[in-house]
């Protein structure tokens, strides 16, 4: 018997069906996977606007911090977080060695970002 119909047949349909599902899936998970990345950066940004700040807020005051460990909320717009700055002499008397490490809220074993600096004793 010929057929002189021409068109496809249900096993091509269900091949390319599959195809365009793998494909839309593979789509899917990207798009979630951008998502979630675009957090976290936003979240890493913020965190390094918060530690210039702590940094920048010592350089403006000209405040000669104290030896030692302290914690202080330093929330940008939502992004509730808590900056933790150590501070550590050096060789020279004059400086002190500061870092700011920005942790979630309530998150202390994460951390977003960690920034160092001098800071030196006011003439």
């Amino acid at each position: 018997m010929q057929s002189n119909e021409r068109g496809f047949t249900l096993v091509e349909v269900l091949v390319a069906l599959a195809i365009v599902a793998v494909a839309l899936a593979a789509a899917i998970r990207a798009s979630g996977m951008i998502a979630g990345n675009d957090a976290a950066l936003r979240a890493k940004a913020l965190a390094v606007v918060a530690a210039e700040n702590q940094l920048a807020r010592l350089r403006v005051t000209h405040e000669f911090p104290a030896i030692g460990k302290t914690t202080l909320p330093c929330s940008q717009g939502r992004q509730r977080m808590q900056c933790e700055q150590t501070v550590s002499s050096s060789i020279n008397a004059s400086f002190r060695q500061v870092v700011v490490r920005v942790h979630p809220d309530g998150d202390r074993a994460s951390t977003l970002v960690s920034l160092g600096a001098l800071v030196s004793r006011s003439p």
